[in-house]
């Protein structure tokens, strides 16, 4: 089970971790997609870049679980 961390003296959910790595991971990615062109090829690329951070929002906790 997910767990609370201390965090300056408050409890601050676990899944605060993960958004921080998945959007580090996000920015990372969305340059490289973005220098190549990427979005060039999608309908509406805001929400290409919200579906690409929402999986891997997903695949960090997914992939953490017991």
């Amino acid at each position: 089970m997910l767990r609370e961390f201390a965090l300056f003296g408050a409890l601050a959910p676990s899944f605060l971790l993960y958004f921080l790595a998945a959007i580090l991971l996000f920015f990372i990615i969305d340059r490289v997609v973005t220098r190549l062109g990427g979005y060039e090829f999608v309908w509406h690329p805001s929400l290409a870049r919200f579906g690409l951070f929402l999986c891997l929002f997903s695949v960090l906790v997914f992939s953490t679980r017991p």
